[in-house]
């Protein structure tokens, strides 16, 4: 089921193969369907968003999130194949998240996927939504140097991973209570910016002052990779309560740029003792909460600063989308040894990001 491709190059005609793979993501709320040559070049991405649908909630409701998706997700697989200019019987193979997520939307995407590959006779792969993140990078590139040093922030997970070759990770960290997104989320709620928080906290923070509050520097000075964030989160609520109980005014964007810093400042300080203890050739950020600009801006610095490639995604690549997943899947297809899912494959909520992990 390997396309060829046939062109002419220095050396006189060529043949290569090439392979499409379809990726099916529905892990939270957003449903996707994308096409990806070769798991690097994207011709086609297509995401339905459901953030309308749970902004009157001040967040995701699963059972929304799992309905939205069973009405979105052929039309959005349609969309992609329309989009790249192919039909199902040019796919050569199918990924799919089967977690981590909400088990619900998991569902929709896996039993899609399942019954795809089996009435078209296709390779079925799964990929964890984590790994996933981490191969935004990977597309539209040849190759990222390696051992590579990713920091991964979302909504849900703040790993770093060290990573000597795809599927395997060593775990340096990760958060102990909250995430660095949720972080944002819950704060961004109190202060009244909507949802989602993210977005509406780095937005606030342009016209504040960083340094208008000292927020602690959690675990700063440990021997330690891992991140807390809730902490820093009730003391930026603690101080929104006491605003109101005296009746004073919000001082918003102030606050919103000092937390944002708060936040940056620990996934920069865990990130910058690993680069040293470690000397990786490349540094990557993945995740929803990569698209901050902030954050991309003191990774980049981080990176120069310590004179090694770094490699940041484009915005609409570091939140949920089907191409970071095809792209894992593809790279996972040829590992010596892969095996593709048979339909006992299910939707894993608590799925670690690799049977190969190892911890520090």
């Amino acid at each position: 089921r390997l396309h060829y491709v046939v062109g002419t190059g220095r050396r006189g005609d060529f043949v290569f193969m090439s392979t499409y793979t379809l990726g099916v993501e529905t892990s939270c709320d957003e449903t996707s369907a994308a096409i990806v040559q070769d798991g690097i070049t994207i011709l086609s991405n297509i995401i339905a968003s459901q953030i309308d649908c749970h902004k009157p909630f001040g967040g995701v409701v699963p059972e929304i999130a799992s309905r939205k998706h069973l009405a979105n997700v052929l039309p959005v697989i349609q969309k992609a194949l329309d989009t790249a200019g192919l039909t199902l019987s040019e796919i050569d193979q199918i990924a799919v998240t089967c977690g981590p997520g909400l088990v619900g939307a998991l569902l929709v995407g896996v039993t899609t996927a399942k019954a795809i590959a089996y009435a078209r006779k296709l390779p079925l792969i799964p990929v964890n939504h984590i790994e996933g993140h981490i191969f935004a990078n990977m597309l539209g590139r040849d190759a990222v140097s390696t051992p590579f040093l990713c920091l991964t922030v979302s909504g849900g997970h703040t790993d770093l991973l060290l990573v000597h070759k795809s599927g395997e990770y060593l775990h340096l960290g990760g958060t102990r209570d909250d995430a660095a997104g949720e972080s944002l989320d819950k704060v961004a709620r109190v202060l009244g910016l909507g949802y989602p928080g993210g977005p509406a906290i780095e937005q606030a923070a342009l016209a504040g002052d960083p340094s208008a509050f000292d927020f602690p520097a959690v675990l700063s000075g440990q021997k330690t990779y891992d991140f807390s964030f809730s902490g820093l989160k009730t003391a930026a609520i603690n101080l929104i309560n006491h605003y109101r109980q005296v009746g004073q005014e919000i001082p918003i964007a102030n606050l919103a740029a000092a937390f944002q810093k708060a936040v940056v400042d620990q996934l920069i300080d865990r990130t910058d003792k690993a680069l040293h203890e470690y000397s990786p050739a490349a540094l990557l950020l993945s995740g929803g909460v990569a698209a901050n600009g902030t954050l991309r801006q003191e990774i980049v610095r981080l990176a120069e600063r310590c004179g090694i490639e770094y490699y940041i995604p484009e915005r609409v690549l570091c939140t949920d989308n089907a191409a970071m997943i095809a792209s894992a899947g593809y790279h996972r297809s040829q590992m010596p040894g892969f095996e593709a899912a048979d339909l006992t494959l299910n939707a894993y909520p608590d799925l670690p990001i690799s049977g190969l992990i190892r911890r520090r």
